[in-house]
């Protein structure tokens, strides 16, 4: 059967996977309930739509950071494509430069950034960095990364330790052993070792380190992880580009608010200061709508990327991007938008409780 939707690729992925790598791309932090409200609070949300207009030609076009993308449906960081595919992320890259979209790489990428790069030469790149308590470290990912012509530095700002993933911790899941993470060595140590341990996670990081990252970057900076009024009011102050509203798809904290019921308060506190993207719970195009209605410029899809890749390859992650952007263009067209400018909060509602 044709997979057409992005449910069937959820399916078609499981069968594919072994319940080890299902269970870490699919996991959650503790009970799963805030991976699962990701999904459900889009579901709670209705669409007003207008008609009698004239919506024979519908433009998804967009830009962010100043740069145009073919629909505002890009893809979240995640770690370890080779979990899903052999090529890894080199196929997620080739899929987003064909589709026209951005790919924000992990630094747990299963690729070196010269080889992503490589796959994908012209394709928009964003780079994203789990902070390193070793600042050489950091400044060498960061400068590697913009020479090799990455446009937005991805700050991830939700994991001063992991989440509590209950299936990993059954699971006994060794990434360590298992991958290798070239982006995290020195020249040298790519060469001499096999392979490497996942590296800690920078916990001190603090508000006044990132004048730091601004000072040995030209890139802009987007901060990953934001939920609140409070930080959002505050990476204003620090002169950030950009905020990814995001629970880190229910990984991290368990019980904190859904990523669309979130955005709502993070559009309001910037005051339309820098751009504000979401990732969490994207599984259809309306849920797309629904999130440009409330504020954000663009959305990140994480795992149906990962479905797209287990199944297909790039090709899969092509056909995961164009549903998504297919399903979009007939719900715009279905609420008489023309364009992504014409898309605003007059189109959605909450029911009463």
């Amino acid at each position: 059967m044709p997979l057409v939707c992005l449910a069937d690729f959820q399916a078609r992925a499981r069968e594919h996977l072994s319940k080890t790598t299902w269970d870490f791309i699919d996991g959650a932090a503790d009970d799963g309930f805030t991976r699962d409200d990701n999904i459900a609070a889009f579901k709670r949300i209705r669409l007003r739509p207008r008609f009698l207009k004239d919506v024979s030609e519908v433009d998804t076009r967009t830009t962010i950071q100043g740069m145009e993308i073919s629909a505002p449906i890009c893809i979240a960081p995640m770690g370890f494509h080779r979990l899903a595919w052999p090529d890894g992320e080199m196929s997620t890259a080739r899929a987003a430069q064909a589709t026209g979209i951005c790919y924000i790489t992990s630094t747990y990428a299963s690729c070196t950034l010269e080889d992503i790069v490589t796959a994908a030469p012209s394709g928009l790149r964003w780079f994203q960095l789990y902070v390193q308590p070793d600042r050489q470290l950091n400044k060498q990912l960061i400068q590697r990364a913009e020479s090799l012509g990455f446009k937005a530095l991805v700050i991830t700002v939700d994991v001063p330790t992991v989440g509590n993933r209950r299936h990993d911790i059954r699971n006994k899941l060794n990434l360590k052993m298992n991958l290798l993470l070239k982006d995290l060595r020195s020249p040298k140590e790519r060469d001499s070792i096999p392979h490497l341990q996942m590296t800690a996670i920078d916990p001190s990081i603090c508000w006044n380190d990132l004048s730091w990252f601004q000072s040995i970057t030209q890139l802009p900076i987007i901060l990953k992880g934001i939920l609140t009024k409070e930080d959002a009011e505050l990476a204003v102050k620090h002169n950030v580009r950009g905020i990814i509203v995001s629970n880190h798809g229910g990984r991290q904290l368990d019980e904190v608010a859904a990523s669309i019921d979130a955005l709502t308060e993070v559009v309001t506190a910037v005051q339309g200061k820098l751009e504000v993207y979401l990732d969490g719970g994207i599984r259809t195009g309306n849920d797309v709508l629904k999130a440009l209605a409330l504020g954000a410029k663009c959305v990140f899809v994480g795992r149906p990327i990962l479905w797209g890749l287990a199944c297909k390859g790039e090709h899969g992650v092509q056909e995961v991007l164009n549903i998504l952007k297919k399903e979009l263009r007939t719900s715009m067209t279905l609420t008489g938008c023309r364009s992504v400018a014409e898309i605003n909060q007059d189109l959605v509602q909450f029911p009463r409780l």
